[in-house]
């Protein structure tokens, strides 16, 4: 490939792009790759690695509650905000170190910096060079969402600002019922903040199935966390003790931080996109083909500035779908429509396939398989807490259409679930499975409890 500076120009450094230029290169493409914040995106610097963190740090108030019960005598525990984050600070920079050895050990080009599309193969940088490249795919991820017409909006925080406050609040409010919100609410409340989770709708985590929803937001009320839903906030005011947050509901609600987590928007601000001729929708969104291809043959764009499925996974399958496409010779389609994900609230989440409701909507005559139960821990702690675990089958063919759990290691157990469905695992295959004894898991494999749908 003669005639350009690189074979592959990627913008953005996270996931999505990090993976699509080491397989690039695998393949004996010159490849590039500019980030103008940090190696690592989302995920890695301020997303789902540092999140995941936090939530340990938060899960061990219930571990040193619990622990009497086995026969421990912790004393009085005591939680300081500045070690953890200054942990998990030391922990990100090793991560983003890794990221970009990573890269330049595949011969990658590293440029911390700026970049925007100049044209169809061109690309400009922050210190003014155009640099050239048969092919550009942009990576950058999305950014959260505000709400800009809020007034007082100016004194809220995103997940970004989360990371690095200087002291835990002893009064926070989350905004929001998708994964970060839900995940945040459950981190300050573990972490000892009097914890408001505000929601616009009736029940958090829209598009996941009832019985986790109810069933999350039964756990989040017995631990303490306040749910305000069918509530928006009107109007935010700064006073001398911290935050007022002013409801749609007439609440006011009294803070130190106010978090909004009501989602992310792709972060195609001013890449130069429509001049270059690349199709945006609406919501910023870059359009892309099953190929991850834009309407410039040359472009290409995977991960979140897609909006098609916003995780870390998705995005790395589709860079690498997207290098072995191009410059591999194996043209590679990523299958968006069974993917395992959690929820790492606490109780957590894992849920893969599709829900009650979704099933219904697709025209499925199903069966259902519930489990509800306390978890064996939870009987010498004295906790209340439980474990819920669904199947959903087609009638007909007894192929299982989706399976859900909320409690302790959900998200562990999810990925082996997804294997199997994957495999178009039926009933009869989950049945005939010796179950680990005892475990939570082997109820996925003992389910009798049928529920006819």
């Amino acid at each position: 490939m003669t005639g350009y500076d690189f074979d592959l120009f990627v913008i953005g450094g996270g996931s999505g792009g990090v993976r699509a230029a080491r397989i690039a290169a695998g393949h004996g493409a010159k490849v590039a790759v500019a980030e103008e914040y940090r190696f690592g995106g989302t995920c890695v610097i301020r997303g789902c690695v540092p999140k995941k963190l936090l939530v340990y740090a938060s899960r061990f108030r219930d571990d040193f509650e619990d622990a009497a019960g086995f026969g421990w005598d912790v004393g009085e525990p005591r939680f300081d905000w500045a070690r953890l984050i200054a942990a998990k600070d030391k922990e990100i920079a090793r991560l983003e170190a890794a990221y970009r050895t990573t890269l330049e050990s595949r011969g990658v080009t590293t440029l911390a910096t700026r970049a925007v599309v100049e044209g169809p193969n061109a690309v400009r940088l922050s210190d003014g060079r155009t640099v050239t490249a048969r092919y550009i795919l942009v990576a950058t991820g999305g950014a959260p969402n505000v709400d800009s017409a809020l007034p007082g909006v100016e004194h809220v925080i995103t997940s970004n600002e989360a990371f690095h406050l200087g002291t835990l609040p002893r009064r926070v409010v989350v905004a929001g019922g998708g994964y970060i919100a839900v995940e945040f609410a459950g981190i300050f409340h573990g972490l000892g903040a009097e914890t408001t989770l505000v929601y616009r709708g009736e029940k958090v985590l829209r598009g996941f199935d009832d019985d986790l929803r109810d069933g999350l937001m039964d756990a989040y009320d017995k631990r303490g966390i306040r749910l305000a839903m069918g509530a928006v906030f009107t109007r935010i005011e700064k006073t001398a003790d911290g935050l007022v947050g002013h409801l749609s509901t007439g609440q006011a609600i009294e803070a130190d931080t106010i978090m909004f987590a009501i989602g992310r928007r792709p972060a195609t601000v001013g890449l130069g996109l429509e001049a270059a001729g690349v199709q945006v929708a609406k919501s910023g969104a870059i359009v892309v083909d099953r190929f991850s291809q834009t309407s410039v043959p040359s472009i290409y764009a995977v991960g979140d500035v897609t909006d098609r499925v916003n995780l870390t996974p998705i995005a790395i399958r589709e860079g690498h779908a997207f290098a072995d496409t191009v410059f591999g010779a194996r043209p590679t389609a990523v299958d968006h429509s069974l993917i395992p994900t959690g929820v790492f609230s606490s109780p957590e989440i894992g849920t893969v396939g599709l829900s009650e409701q979704a099933a219904r909507v697709a025209g499925h005559v199903i069966d259902l398989y519930k489990a509800r139960f306390r978890p064996m821990r939870n009987t010498l702690a004295g906790r209340d807490e439980r474990t819920v675990m669904k199947m959903v089958v087609d009638r007909e063919s007894t192929r299982v259409l989706g399976v859900h759990v909320l409690g302790p290691d959900a998200g562990e157990i999810i990925q082996m679930a997804g294997i199997a469905l994957g495999m178009g695992a039926t009933k009869a295959d989950f049945d005939r499975t010796v179950a680990v004894h005892p475990s939570a898991a082997e109820e996925l494999v003992t389910l009798r409890d049928k529920w006819v749908g």
